[in-house]
């Protein structure tokens, strides 16, 4: 009985946490952390996709290049944003579409895949990139995402060693091929993280 008083305040420091990490953050933020993932000197042109209060995917800055960033999603534990080329949008819109209607993994991938092939779903005629960036959190008074990793997509469509050269073993030094001879097939680019203490 006597632990009951020391429960109490604990979980309910448990669920104002939890209640925290899924608040969703200003649109200026978002836009400001979305956009780090683009190259420096690109930034200020890129479309930034985001949540509203709700919690639906809404445009918070309709851009001037040809990069589509999109903002950290609250409802998903971690901080990732990313952008990628226009070209890309198509497919990537489609993968949200899937996760939204439950379906994930390898059931989505393929979906997309016999989408592309039936011709129902267009992929680039030319190599098209994506950034990615994760990290510990946000902090917007600084600008900076802490402990943060970088790694880079380049969507080749049906490529495969032979047309590319490339591996299919992942590695953090030199770039490879993943989905070889799919409509998703793309070069990873995945350097070594930091130590995360130092």
């Amino acid at each position: 009985m006597r632990r009951f008083p020391i429960l109490v305040p604990a979980l309910l420091t448990m669920v104002g946490t939890a209640t925290a990490r899924a608040q969703t953050m200003g649109p200026a933020a978002q836009i400001a952390a979305a956009a780090l993932a683009a190259p420096a000197e690109r930034r200020d042109g890129v479309t930034v996709m985001g949540y509203d209060d709700g919690g639906r995917l809404v445009t918070l800055r309709k851009g001037t290049n040809d990069l589509i960033c999109l903002a950290d999603n609250p409802a998903v534990e971690g901080f990732e944003v990313s952008c990628h080329h226009a070209s890309l949008e198509p497919f990537m819109a489609r993968g949200r579409e899937l996760t939204a209607a439950g379906v994930s993994g390898q059931e989505r991938q393929a979906q997309r895949f016999r989408e592309t092939e039936s011709g129902k779903l267009r992929m680039p005629e030319k190599p098209a990139i994506q950034y990615i960036l994760t990290g510990d959190g946000f902090d917007a008074a600084a600008g900076t995402v802490a402990n943060e990793y970088r790694r880079s997509v380049i969507y080749i469509p049906f490529a495969t060693p032979e047309s590319t050269g490339l591996s299919t073993h992942a590695s953090a030094v030199d770039p490879w091929i993943m989905f070889p001879g799919t409509p998703g097939a793309h070069i990873m680019i995945t350097p070594p993280r930091k130590n995360a203490g130092g």
